[in-house]
């Protein structure tokens, strides 16, 4: 049996519909800024259950506009987690502000209590980041980050409808960023990215940093960038977004699936799955003894497993130059180690999960 990882195949193999919608759409010439943005935006905010969401075209520029929004500049720190992907730091490091990594904890989120001897006398934000569809302890870092005086800006990419303490990633701090990548739960058809805020005074700041700082056409009110999601993905994304809640409950109920086959198997442990976190499941991982070994017998069964991330992000060479060593964050280099990541996607059968279950029950014997 062969279990491909990426479903996007399926997703959009039965939708004329949404081909009718963009041939309508076309006639319009309302490419930029158009009307189905305008609506997805607001459907987007209700979703979250924020005042606003504000389309832009990558998850990557969504954290770095909220940054921008809040006041972080050349020379500031940022504090973040040691095991996200690159484009959270990147979106910092564009700003000119230097990442400052906190250590992760076994629900691959930042480690809230290691935050506050972070903080120093240039940090300037937090971006904690809800990583693989868990969400970091948001109590815990609210009243932190309040006492500083920062604001928080939440990396929600993989994690739309997660929950803690019965709030939705994205909307509980300063700015909540998401990711319309190909490969998310809630997807279009090329890079995209939303911001949402509660903030009247940063939406109006967002609105205009997307799009050059434009009041109308012919005023300038600030520099800004070209960040602007496409009207043509906010046609998709509006086909789409009615899916949203089935489909996070489905990702739930297969990562249930999972992880009941796979619990008890000697060589596997299951994360921990908190009362507290709704997961959503952008990936599903676990810690597998012989990883590599594992890895390389799943893919030769037909299996399309992962590793997200062999090499944590602070040891990249592009972050060379801040000065970190292997062992400084031993929880995200033991993660690095010995998390393997399975399709667990809306679409998979209970066949291709039982085929996936056994492999992994065949390796370890």
């Amino acid at each position: 049996m062969h279990v491909r990882y990426s479903y996007l195949p399926q997703q959009f193999e039965s939708c004329d519909d949404l081909w009718a919608e963009l041939r309508e759409f076309v006639k319009t010439g309302d490419f930029t800024l158009g009307r189905p943005l305008v609506e997805f935006e607001r459907r987007f905010a209700s979703l979250i259950g924020t005042k606003h969401a504000v389309g832009v075209n990558s998850g990557t520029d969504a954290i770095k506009l909220s940054l921008k929004s809040l006041g972080v500049g050349f020379g500031d720190e940022v504090i973040t987690a040691a095991n996200t992907f690159v484009a959270t730091v990147g979106a910092i490091a564009e700003l000119g502000a230097t990442p400052v990594f906190v250590d992760c904890d076994d629900s691959f989120c930042m480690d809230v209590g290691q935050v506050e001897e972070k903080i120093g006398p240039k940090t300037k934000a937090i971006v904690p980041v809800h990583f693989t569809g868990y969400m970091t302890d948001m109590t815990g870092l609210k009243p932190l980050a309040q006492k500083h005086r920062l604001p928080i800006v939440e990396d929600a990419c993989q994690s739309i409808l997660g929950e803690f303490d019965g709030q939705k990633a994205g909307s509980i701090g300063d700015t909540g960023c998401f990711s319309l990548h190909p490969l998310k739960n809630l997807n279009v058809w090329a890079d995209g990215g939303v911001i949402t805020t509660n903030d009247d005074a940063i939406a109006k700041d967002l609105m205009l940093l997307r799009n050059h700082g434009l009041v109308n056409r012919d005023e300038v009110e600030i520099l800004g960038y070209n960040s602007r999601l496409d009207t043509i993905q906010a046609v998709v994304g509006n086909w789409l977004i009615p899916s949203a809640v089935d489909i996070s409950n489905k990702r739930i109920e297969n990562a249930g699936y999972l992880d009941r086959g796979l619990r008890g198997v000697q060589g596997v442990t299951i994360p921990p799955r908190l009362d507290r976190c709704r997961m959503v499941f952008h990936l599903y991982m676990f810690f597998a003894e012989r990883r590599d070994e594992l890895l390389s017998y799943l893919i030769g069964r037909g299996v399309e497993a992962k590793v997200h991330y062999p090499i944590p992000i602070y040891r990249q060479r592009a972050l060379s130059h801040l000065g970190y060593a292997e062992g400084d964050f031993p929880v995200t280099d033991r993660h690095a180690k010995s998390v393997l990541s399975l399709p667990c996607d809306q679409h998979l059968s209970d066949d291709e999960m039982d085929y996936m279950i056994e492999t992994v029950r065949s390796f370890y014997g």
